[in-house]
């Protein structure tokens, strides 16, 4: 199982009227949590589309337990619990300041051939570098 953290400071235009974050940009969120995770494994979205890869969104799932708020620094813990195949699900906790959990969530993402725009199977270089986490 592989783990990453980052963190998100949340913008005034992402609150509605209430004050707390909006519900449809914790989906913003989860893509912050995506690429940073694995920015620290050292891909990139741009070199795995450079590599003839792109990775569209299947599904989106969100569970709200806590508004989060303006202002607030995010703590957004990105998990992969199984080694990707044609399809790939990250799973996020969101964390506000004080440690409380506030959403959680999954995606669901398909490895795309560009070429022939046709699901294929996880690259390469991603298994090489997740492999380490699932021994």
């Amino acid at each position: 199982m592989y783990s990453s953290e980052t963190t998100v400071r949340v913008r005034y235009a992402e609150t509605d009227q209430m004050g707390y974050v909006y519900y449809g940009n914790y989906a913003m969120y989860y893509e912050v949590g995506r690429v940073e995770s694995l920015r620290h494994l050292g891909l990139t979205y741009k070199a795995l589309e450079g590599m003839g890869i792109m990775m569209p969104v299947l599904e989106n799932h969100s569970r709200y337990k806590a508004p989060a708020r303006y202002d607030e620094l995010l703590t957004v813990k990105t998990t992969i619990k199984e080694l990707p195949g044609v399809r790939i699900t990250f799973y996020y906790e969101i964390f506000n300041e004080e440690k409380k959990l506030v959403n959680e969530g999954q995606t669901q993402l398909v490895f795309i051939d560009m070429k022939s725009n046709r699901p294929c199977k996880a690259p390469e270089a991603m298994l090489q570098v997740l492999s380490p986490f699932f021994r």
